[in-house]
This record gives C-alpha cells, structure tokens and sequence, in this order.
C-alpha cells in the first residue's frame, strides 16, 4: 500500500496534468473555428473549380493535343505519394490513420511492382513511414514555423511536385491527407492530383447538353489553369488537415482531462482510506498501551 506522502505527490502530479490537458482542450477549440471555417470557406471555391474543369475535361476527351497534367504519361509504374500530417502530435490517432491509409497503399504498389516515392508534408507523418519506408523518401515540407496555411504554403508544394512530374520522375501521384467531418470524426482521405481527376457537383447534369465556345481553345485553358488546380487540391487538403488535426486535439484533450478527472477521485479515495486506516492503527496502539499500564 503507497503511503500518504506518495499519494498526495500522485494527485498533485496529475492536477497538473490536467490542468495542462484542459488548457490545450481550450486552445485547440479556439484554432478548430479559425481552421474549421477556413477549411468550409475553401470548398465551394474548390467543387465549383472542379465542375468547370471537369466540364473542360471532358470536352477535350482522349485527345493527344491534351495537356500532360491531363492525360498522363501513359505509363502507371511510378508513384508519387504526397502525405499529410500534424507538426506536432496529442491528437489522438489523426496523423496515425493517415500513415496508416498511405503504408496501405504502398504496399499494394510494391506487390505489384510499381516504384513508390514519399514527399511528407509534416513531422510525424514522416516519422511513422522513415521507420518502414525510409528508402522511399525522397522529400520533406516543413510547415513548424506556418502560422497559419496560406495558398502560397500550396503552391511551394504544387511546384515541388509538378517540377518533379515536368523532369520524368513519376507517373501518378496522390495526396493524403485528414478530411474534417466533425469534431469526433476525421476522415483519412485518398485524392489522385496527377493525372487531374476532377468530379462535377451534382445537379450539373443539364449541363452536359449546354454548347460552350471557348477562348482561347479548351486545351489552352486547362494547360494554364491544371497547374492552379493542383495547387488548388493542394491548399484545400491543407485547410482541412489543419481543422481535422485542431479537432482530433481537441477530442483527445478533452478525454485526457476526463481521465484525470477519474484518476484524481481514485487517488483521493485510496488517500482517504490510507488515511483512515493510519489512523485506525494509531488509536489501537495509544489504546494498546493505555491497557498494558
């Protein structure tokens, strides 16, 4: 059985830590509203973006004179995997179930016999995979000292990439990162940005039998405006891994303070029955001696 001093230093030890625990619950709140609304801002930009540039897309087809972002290579045997995560870690399982997704994925390409490459964008994403995948990274973005994800934090990414793609050194590549549902719910996400895919919002049917001119002509316009898109995928991948990791922190903050709450009236409830129990043996040995004179 601990003795009382050691018992009183247990409570003390995890008052502490709750109050540490509670302080960042309150901070990651107060980032999870900037983060959430700049991340639900950037969605109708990013679906009404991709409704003109599927519509382009499609107009253009197969065609060879199509832009190469568009059409590919031709080839599927190199993979770029851009994979996202947190600086920094106390948020639950989110940069864990993002590595987790992306060492899925590489495993499937190696069965296969594709060659994997890894840019990580994030510390501990890239901690997670060095241990396995070391040989594969071939890049890192640091974002430490990133207050706040701009478009210029995206395009840094988007040329790096798209440097990489213009110079040969892959066929395809994907971006992981944590898409924010709710605060209880983050969702690792999969997105291929090369070459482009990009989805009509729904009820844009009608819009398949509507005549475009346009000019200069479609394949002009999506050799400019591909390279913006990826730039484009790649910022809004930022903005919701930003509220989904201020979510997850929040989340898991929140249980640790509750389980120290817990803690803390476990511990007070062994303090007291120690207690009890020291100065039960006490009044024995005073009651003890009292007979024996």
């Amino acid at each position: 059985m601990a003795n009382l001093k050691d018992l009183k230093n247990r409570i003390s030890s995890v008052k502490n830590t709750r109050k540490i625990t509670k302080a960042m619950q309150m901070v990651a709140a107060a980032k999870l509203r900037r983060a959430q609304e700049a991340a639900e801002n950037a969605r109708p930009y990013a679906e009404q973006f991709n409704g003109v540039m599927g519509q382009l897309a499609s107009s253009v087809g197969d065609s060879p004179t199509a832009p190469l972002l568009l059409r590919g290579t031709g080839q599927e045997q190199t993979y770029l995997l851009v994979v996202m995560t947190a600086e920094k870690g106390l948020c639950g399982g989110f940069n864990t179930n993002i590595a987790k997704k992306a060492s899925a994925r590489i495993r499937q390409l190696v069965s296969e016999g594709k060659t994997v490459k890894i840019i990580t964008v994030g510390k501990k994403g890239r901690a997670v995979l060095r241990r396995t995948y070391g040989d594969m990274l071939i890049d890192h973005v640091d974002m430490t000292d990133v207050k706040r994800v701009g478009y210029g934090d995206a395009q840094g990414i988007a040329k790096n990439v798209l440097d990489r793609f213009d110079g040969g050194e892959f066929d395809v590549a994907y971006i992981y990162y944590g898409e924010f549902e709710n605060v209880m719910t983050q969702i690792p996400t999969e997105q291929q940005i090369i070459p482009a895919t990009f989805d009509r919002p729904e009820g844009d049917s009608a819009a398949g039998n509507t005549l475009f001119d346009y000019e200069p002509s479609e394949e002009a316009i999506l050799a400019d405006l591909l390279p913006r898109g990826v730039a484009t995928q790649i910022f809004a991948a930022l903005l919701e891994n930003g509220a989904s990791e201020q979510g997850a922190r929040m989340s898991a903050m929140d249980s640790a303070t509750r389980n120290a709450d817990d803690m803390v009236e476990n511990l007070n409830r062994e303090y007291n029955r120690t207690r009890q129990a020291v100065i039960t043996n006490e009044l024995i040995e005073i009651i003890s001696g009292a007979e024996a004179l």
